[in-house]
C-alpha cells in the first residue's frame, strides 16, 4: 500500500512540476526565497554581544536578549545582531524551533533612548531631503531586523515576562506564538515619545488581534494592557504563573513542534504568512503549488508508516 502511495506521490510531483515553473513571477520568486531559507549550514556560530543563544533540547534554539542592566533596550547594535541571528537560524539544520526571551527583570523596555544615532541624523547640518534619505535607511534597517524573525522559516515562540514596551511589541508581533507570565504587561509606547510605531506594530498587531478599534485605541493612547487582556484579544495564547513555568511551557511546545516534519512545519509557516497578506484564492493557489513540490518529500511516507506502526517518526534534517 505504502509503495503504491509513494509512487503516486512521485508521479503527482512530476505531473505538477511544470505548473510550479509556470506560476506567476511573484510566486516563483517567493518559492525560490523560501527554498533558500530552508537550506542548511552546519556548525553555525552564534557569538553575539546583546544576545545569548543555546540549545535546551534537540532542534530547539533559545535566543535570549542579554542586556539586563539596560532593561534589554534596543539600539542599532541590537537590531543588527537580531537580524544576523535569525538569518543564521533560518539556515541552521540543527534548528527547527526558536524560543525568544529576555534576561533580567523585564522582557524589554523598547528603544534605547540614550543612543545618539538617531539624534546625529536629526541635528546634522545637511538639508532636510538628505536627512530624510538617511533617516529612511536608518528606519528600514530596524524594520529588517524584526522582519528577519518573521521570515525565518522556523517557528518562533516569544516568552514574555514583566514589561514589554514599544519595540518589544514590534518584536513579538513578528513571532509565531506568544506566551507571557501573569505579571506581564504591554504598551505601544511610541506616541509618548513623539513617534509613530514604525518597526512592524502598526502592520502586524492589528492583524493578530483582529480588532481594528482596539488596535487604534492602544496605539493612540499608549495605555498599558495586561496579561489577561492580552490573552482575551488573542495577542498571547497562554499565561503562566511565573517565568520558570513559562519557559518550561515554551520548551514543551517547542520540543513537540521540533519532533514534527520540518518540511511540513516550515511549509505551514511560509503558507500562513503568504495567506495573511493575500486573498483566500491566492493563498489556496500558492498552497497548491507549494505542496505539489513538497509532497515529494520522504516525510509523508515516514509519518504514515509511523502512524500505522504506532511508532515515533524520525525526520531527516532540513
Amino acid at each position: 500500500m505504502f509503495a503504491s502511495l509513494r509512487t503516486s506521490l512521485r508521479l503527482l510531483g512530476q505531473q505538477t512540476s511544470n505548473c510550479v515553473l509556470k506560476s506567476s513571477t511573484e510566486q516563483n520568486r517567493n518559492l525560490v526565497l523560501c527554498a533558500r531559507a530552508m537550506s542548511s549550514t552546519p556548525n553555525t556560530n552564534y557569538d553575539f554581544q546583546s544576545l545569548k543563544v543555546h540549545s535546551p533540547a534537540e532542534f530547539v534554539k533559545h535566543v535570549e536578549m542579554n542586556r539586563p542592566n539596560k532593561m534589554n533596550t534596543m539600539n542599532p547594535d541590537v537590531w543588527r545582531e537580531v537580524e544576523e541571528c535569525f538569518d543564521k537560524l533560518a539556515d541552521d539544520e540543527e534548528c527547527r524551533v526558536v524560543i525568544l526571551s529576555g534576561a533580567g527583570k523585564i522582557f524589554t523596555a523598547g528603544l534605547d533612548l540614550t543612543d545618539t544615532s538617531l539624534l546625529q541624523i536629526v541635528t546634522s547640518d545637511e538639508d532636510c531631503s538628505r536627512k530624510a534619505f538617511k533617516m529612511s535607511k536608518f528606519i528600514t534597517k530596524f524594520q529588517q531586523s524584526f522582519t528577519a524573525i518573521e521570515k525565518c522559516p522556523k517557528p518562533v515562540i516569544a516568552a514574555v515576562h514583566s514589561a514589554c514596551i514599544g519595540g518589544g511589541i514590534d518584536m513579538i508581533s513578528a513571532c509565531d506564538i506568544r506566551y507571557c507570565t501573569q505579571d506581564a504587561w504591554f504598551q505601544i509606547k511610541e506616541v509618548d515619545v513623539g513617534l509613530a510605531a514604525d518597526i512592524g506594530t502598526l502592520q502586524r498587531f492589528p492583524k493578530i488581534v483582529g480588532n481594528d478599534s482596539l488596535a487604534r485605541e492602544l496605539t493612540y493612547t499608549a495605555r498599558k494592557f495586561y496579561s489577561d487582556e492580552a490573552k482575551s484579544i488573542g495577542f498571547v495564547s497562554r499565561i503562566l504563573q511565573d517565568k520558570e513555568q513559562m519557559m518550561k511551557a515554551a520548551l514543551d511546545v517547542a520540543t513537540c513542534i521540533a519532533a514534527k516534519s520540518p518540511v511540513a512545519v516550515q511549509g505551514s509557516k511560509i503558507n500562513l504568512i503568504y495567506s495573511r497578506d493575500h486573498s483566500v484564492s491566492e493563498g489556496l493557489d500558492y498552497n497548491a503549488k507549494w505542496n505539489s513540490a513538497m509532497l515529494q518529500s520522504d516525510d509523508l511516507m515516514k509519518a504514515a508508516t509511523a502512524f500505522v506502526n504506532k511508532s515515533k517518526p524520525v525526520f531527516a534534517k532540513l
